[in-house]
């Protein structure tokens, strides 16, 4: 099936656009081969978490926003995959070692490595994606997304599309970057009920309590965790756990044809990336909450390279296009609903509605 009003992939494609066309710096006084030879020199990098760059999820659309930025203005670029918590402080040094102007971390499980590399190197600059610090690190920004946002407009749109009036969802590990759209996602399905009179259930997150892969690439775990639901009922899962969301989509083939049993996705549209590890994954994607990682690494690139690195957070929003959906599938959702989320989505950017 294909999916529709695939906002979400637009604004990420306006975003780069954006970026990419931003205005000419004021004259400074350099000439533009100066300022040319200064960008060629300089040297953005990135480590991953264990996932790698290759897993259709998380860490492959920071990944690929380096790469487009590095393609569109010339400048250097490196990286370093990490297949475990251990890889995580060798990885960041060999990047600092390698002349890297710019460290970017993928994920809050490297907030430690990443605060301990940049107080040794006072020097160099460092972005980490999905953490925050209690206490601001001048050279670490930090590029965070308000997911629940996201996920909430995915929660009212699962409690409508369900047949079975169960709905369900897990996490890879009970940390604050997946409890988030967890959280989102039964605040949703609560809305929902509010405004319905349903009972629409939730499996997996009671806001406190919950299922965890305790693991990002055990794909195994994720199909017995996401068969385990649809043996409760459930028909809609929305798996937060990077490539152990593959195991759900798994689980949602074996069970039969596309509509029996619906997937939603996380970080990047499920139906543009998941093909590539089974060409009939994407027809079994209601939606997916989207985090735009690819714009967000390709913004703070472009200001470092042009002399313009802050450390001040970047927060990734509904209003700001930071978070989003790329539409629904279709047919399941109807004029109706699709009207009454638009409605939500605006609630939520003018804070009538709370996530």
């Amino acid at each position: 099936m294909k999916n529709t009003l695939r906002f979400g992939a637009v604004a990420a494609v306006g975003a780069l656009a954006l970026v990419a066309c931003s205005s000419a710096p004021e004259e400074t006084g350099a000439t533009a081969s100066d300022s040319a030879a200064a960008t060629a020199s300089y040297k953005a990098c990135m480590v991953s978490d264990a996932g790698g760059f290759d897993d259709a999820s998380f860490n492959q659309a920071g990944y690929e926003g380096l790469q487009t930025v590095a393609a569109d203005l010339g400048i250097q670029y490196n990286s370093a995959q990490s297949t475990s918590d251990a890889d995580y402080a060798p990885n960041i040094a060999a990047m600092i070692a390698d002349g890297c102007d710019l460290t970017i971390t993928v994920g809050f499980l490297l907030a430690d490595a990443t605060a301990e590399a940049a107080a040794a190197n006072p020097d160099s600059d460092f972005a980490i994606i999905d953490n925050t610090y209690e206490t601001p690190i001048d050279n670490v920004k930090p590029l965070t997304f308000e997911t629940d946002e996201a996920a909430f407009l995915a929660g009212y749109g699962a409690a409508a599309a369900t047949k079975t009036g169960i709905v369900a969802t897990f996490g890879g590990m009970q940390i604050p970057t997946v409890t988030i759209f967890m959280d989102g996602f039964l605040d949703g399905v609560n809305y929902y009920n509010e405004q319905k009179g349903t009972s629409v259930q939730v499996l997996g997150w009671d806001g406190t309590n919950g299922s965890f892969a305790d693991s990002f690439d055990d794909t195994t775990k994720g199909q017995s965790l996401s068969q385990g639901f649809i043996d409760q009922g459930a028909d809609i899962i929305m798996p937060v756990a990077g490539p152990v969301g593959q195991g759900t989509l798994a689980a949602a083939k074996a069970a039969g044809a596309p509509g029996n049993i619906w997937v939603i996705g996380v970080d990047s549209d499920w139906t543009l990336t998941q093909g590539a590890v089974d060409p009939d994954y994407p027809s079994y994607v209601l939606t997916s909450v989207m985090k735009q990682m690819g714009p967000a690494v390709y913004q703070v690139v472009s200001e470092a390279a042009a002399g313009n690195y802050s450390a001040d957070a970047y927060v990734g929003t509904l209003e700001n296009d930071g978070v989003g959906l790329p539409g629904w599938a279709e047919g399941t959702l109807d004029d109706a609903t699709l009207a009454e989320i638009d409605t939500i989505k605006a609630g939520i950017i003018d804070g009538s509605i709370a996530p």
